[in-house]
């Protein structure tokens, strides 16, 4: 049986929350009976929050969040003070960002250093939540998950860089326990099991059941591709993120800065809405009439190209027509993503299956035109919060090794979510034919943006017909 709680809380639209307010949310959402009968508790959490807090474990300012985009210049000033971007990437498996909490840390420092002066201790969103939970005790814990999204723990060798928090803030702190996957972080004083907890990409990837072969590509404004690996990726060039997942094994991460952003800027030029722009594409061809749109609405991270524009190509009497624009919008975002995935099939990520998440994957054109363009079966699971599915999981897990009746190696088996799937079939040749009509064009447009040889003629085919081959049950 599955019940469920629901209450809103601020979401820090400028970048600072009081950490107070989940705190009341979790209680509204737990009321009416929701916990009578639970023996286990797991949290999830938005990854790249920051809550410092003083050698009394009270907050020194609030929590800071990761849309929040202060920290932008402080984030280049870290990259810069390391020594680039290749020895971020070799330290901690990903370069700075402005959403990371070792960029707001050297923001802290440089704009409130009465603030950072007081910071002890360094806990992200789901830790606190989990400490908060406990009755505060002494030991605090966190996962490899949320560790590996700090900027300053190695996925790859499993250890804190307390070096590069000092680099960031200017002095040493405390910092959480990395407990295991299966490990229990203590019981509520009413004697609840709450369990290591995680950041919610990875909590999302367990919920939906993601193993080796499968990817999930995230359909928002910007878009991201992840995957379940078994070892860390060092990427000099810090487009992968090295991150954990929340089984032990590790999720490389591949960010885009254009997605569905690309989708409604094309809808809002054509007079119409994403449904509207989705039916439009519909009428056109594969290849849109030789129209080929590069989507660097915003700059691009994947490529590394922060300070270009989107193109348009292949202009021509016959394309220029509004369906036509619709379907190289659509192609033009997908193959986008197609790119972020070929960095982590070049780094030897098997890719047999792609979950697309995120209200866009309803959309027609999506369906029908990803699974040859990504050259893999397309599974579009049903709407769920499966953030929460995978925190409850890891609760069974940690619940289940606690009683001795689950192994701390193997986590339970969990229902596979509802979805629906769309294979390339004979389409597939054609897909790789539009991919390889936008590569041609990114490459004249930006050359060299990508490392020779990830995009030799015939690897997508080779890429295609491997992905469709047999794949395991979730």
């Amino acid at each position: 049986m599955i019940k469920q709680g629901y209450a809103p809380h601020p979401v820090g639209g400028s970048g600072d929350v009081d950490p107070q307010t989940w705190l009341m949310s979790l209680g509204e959402a737990a009321e009416s009976g929701l916990l009578e009968g639970v023996q286990a508790i797991g949290v999830s959490a938005q990854q790249h929050g920051l809550l410092a807090l003083d050698a009394g474990g009270v907050l020194v300012r609030p929590a800071s969040m990761g849309n929040d985009k202060r920290a932008q210049s402080a984030a280049a000033d870290l990259t810069e003070a390391l020594g680039g971007r290749t020895a971020w990437a070799q330290a901690v498996g990903a370069v700075p960002t402005a959403s990371q909490p070792v960029a707001k840390l050297r923001w802290l420092a440089r704009n409130e250093p009465e603030s950072a002066h007081r910071v002890a201790e360094l806990m992200q969103p789901h830790d606190w939540l989990v400490w908060q939970l406990l009755g505060r005790p002494m030991r605090r814990t966190t996962d490899r998950g949320t560790a590996s999204s700090s900027g300053y723990w190695s996925a790859a060798s499993g250890s804190w860089r307390p070096d590069l928090v000092q680099l960031a803030l200017g002095h040493q702190v405390r910092l959480p326990e990395v407990i295991g996957p299966a490990d229990a972080a203590g019981h509520t004083p009413e004697g609840l099991l709450i369990s290591a907890g995680t950041g919610e990409t990875m909590a999302a990837a367990f919920g939906l059941g993601v193993g080796i072969g499968d990817a999930v590509i995230s359909l928002g404004a910007s878009g991201s591709v992840f995957s379940v690996h078994h070892e860390a990726l060092a990427d000099p060039t810090g487009t992968i993120l090295s991150y954990a997942d929340a089984t032990g094994m590790h999720l490389p991460v591949v960010h885009t800065l254009n997605a569905v952003r690309t989708l409604r800027g094309t809808a809002e030029l054509l007079s119409t809405d994403l449904e509207g722009l989705s039916a439009l594409a519909m009428k056109s061809t594969p290849g849109s009439y030789g129209l080929v749109f590069l989507p660097y609405l915003e700059g691009e991270r994947t490529p590394h190209l922060p300070h270009t524009a989107g193109t348009l190509t292949g202009l021509r009497r016959e394309s220029m027509k509004p369906e036509h624009l619709a379907r190289a919008a659509f192609e033009g975002m997908l193959c986008g993503l197609a790119d972020a995935l070929d960095v982590l099939r070049g780094r030897g990520v098997q890719v047999r299956r792609v979950f697309l998440l995120g209200p866009a994957a309803d959309l027609q054109a999506v369906r029908a035109i990803a699974p040859a363009l990504l050259g893999a079966q397309i599974v579009v699971p049903q709407p769920a919060d499966y953030a929460a599915l995978g925190a409850a999981r890891q609760a069974a897990w940690a619940l289940g090794v606690s009683h001795g009746t689950q192994s701390p190696h193997e986590p339970p088996r969990w229902p596979a979510a509802a979805s629906q799937v769309f294979e390339p079939g004979e389409d597939l040749p054609v897909g790789q034919s539009v991919r390889q009509q936008y590569v041609a064009v990114r490459e004249q447009t930006h050359p060299g943006a990508f490392e020779p040889g990830v995009f030799e003629p015939g690897a997508q085919e080779a890429m295609g017909h491997e992905a469709i081959g047999e794949y395991g049950a979730m």
